[in-house]
């Protein structure tokens, strides 16, 4: 059965050690410099020397390819201190370009991550890494549409994600288009031990 193609970016799963996803996320800022939209499920950075006046750090959008670091995925943006939950008529539910805004990052080191591949991966893949490939976001569903990009699928340590299992639901072939995986970040900013 052919996988359905519904590219989504980094989708929180659970955590490596099986606990289910319960939520939790930080809030960073987005400056009005930031001249991209951000959408739920984008890989996040972070925005070399910035943060808010209290020091909340400054965020961007990742850059898809080997040796970017991923801090997180957005998962949810921030509106007069409250977060958004759900589509209404008033405000997006992604960050708009060159607005200055708080979002939610799901920023967990041991999370894994639901995510669509460009591709057609072997059964084989976990354990190995793979890099990211930028999509463009629905400004309708407020969703990504960043998935991995199987054709870099390696054993190189600087490749953004790393593949830990298949996605195990019925209607996810692993092994054809567009399967789904579970991966954790491999590049990782909140671990790295080089500064921005």
């Amino acid at each position: 059965m052919a996988n359905a193609n519904v590219a989504r970016g980094l989708i929180p799963y659970r955590r490596t050690t099986g606990e289910p996803y319960n939520g939790a996320a930080n809030i960073y800022y987005v400056p009005s410099s930031v001249a991209s939209n951000i959408f739920i499920g984008d890989p996040v950075t972070y925005l070399t020397n910035s943060a808010d006046s209290s020091g909340i750090p400054g965020v961007t959008l990742a850059t898809a390819g080997s040796s970017n670091n991923v801090l997180g995925a957005m998962v949810g943006i921030v509106n007069g201190g409250e977060p958004i939950i759900g589509i209404n008529q008033t405000t997006p539910i992604y960050h708009v370009a060159s607005t200055a805004a708080y979002i939610l990052v799901a920023d967990d080191p041991d999370l894994l991550y639901m995510i669509q591949e460009n591709g057609a991966m072997a059964q084989g893949a976990p354990g190995r890494n793979v890099n990211l490939v930028s999509g463009s976001g629905s400004t309708i569903t407020g969703f990504s549409g960043w998935q991995l990009n199987s054709s870099t699928l390696n054993t190189t340590n600087t490749l953004q994600m790393k593949v830990i299992r298949g996605l195990e639901q019925p209607d996810n072939t692993i092994g054809s288009t567009n399967a789904k995986w579970l991966c954790r970040i491999n590049l990782n900013a909140l671990t790295s031990t080089t500064g921005v």
